[in-house]
């Protein structure tokens, strides 16, 4: 009997992904520490929200203010140190480790189903990419400055600690790169047979209702030119999404 049996073929594939998992990992390492080496340029990036010249309130022309981060732990700087390189070496790699993973799973498709995984997964690449830098330029700077800065009284100073503006900044990070997949699920949905643009476009009252609502969820801030900063781009996707299924 020719070809090889289906244990064997399970060994071989298995052997596959193992490489591939080497690949990603030694990959992700290599520059999770050259961003660990370059302390200050990384941390001058993650921290630059934290200045009144950043780029964001210069533009909305902001007063000045100030913002110190205090740590609290021994060890908090070093693990924050570490975990912000993870996260830098994964983003900087985060192609290569698509393409490997891409690579492992090709052979099992058919040409148009490879065609498909392409196209959806450049577009969830750089559709989260966009969300982070909108969170990093707009999102992230308006809630930093609002809540960073906001007192129940001038005899309560705030004390912000690094871990607590780390996990606030890679959350949402991550939450806006998630709701900036919202064209791509769409057409994923549209492509199953399972939303219309009619839909779409039928409770479009509805969604901009909710869009309002997670905007003021995402950016805890009182006033209405923040808001609309936020819902804005959520909206735009919303239309882009009805265009896209269409």
């Amino acid at each position: 009997m020719d070809g090889k049996s289906p244990v064997g073929s399970f060994w071989d594939h298995l052997e596959v992904l193992r490489w591939v998992i080497i690949r990603i990992v030694g990959a992700v390492a290599v520059m999770a520490c050259v961003a660990f080496l370059w302390k200050e340029g990384l941390f001058s990036v993650v921290l630059a929200p934290t200045k009144s010249d950043f780029i964001t309130y210069r533009w909305m022309g902001a007063e000045p203010f100030s913002l110190q981060l205090v740590n609290t732990q021994l060890a908090e700087q070093f693990m924050t140190h570490l975990k912000t390189a993870f996260y830098a070496g994964f983003v900087v790699t985060s192609p290569y480790v698509l393409y490997q993973l891409f690579g492992f799973v090709a052979p099992a498709l058919y040409d148009k189903e490879r065609r498909y995984v392409v196209r959806a997964l450049g577009w969830t690449y750089v559709m989260f990419i966009i969300g982070s830098l909108v969170n990093y330029f707009v999102v992230f700077p308006l809630t930093v400055r609002f809540l960073g800065t906001y007192q129940v009284s001038e005899e309560v100073a705030n004390m912000l600690t690094l871990q607590s503006y780390m996990d606030a900044f890679f959350m949402m990070a991550i939450v806006l790169g998630l709701v900036f997949e919202l064209p791509v699920l769409c057409a994923c949905l549209g492509k199953m047979g399972v939303l219309t643009a009619q839909m779409m476009r039928q409770y479009r009252r509805h969604a901009i209702v909710a869009i309002l609502i997670a905007a003021a969820i995402i950016t805890p801030t009182v006033d209405m030119f923040t808001l609309i900063v936020v819902s804005l781009p959520i909206w735009l996707l919303y239309e882009l999404s009805i265009f896209v299924v269409k």
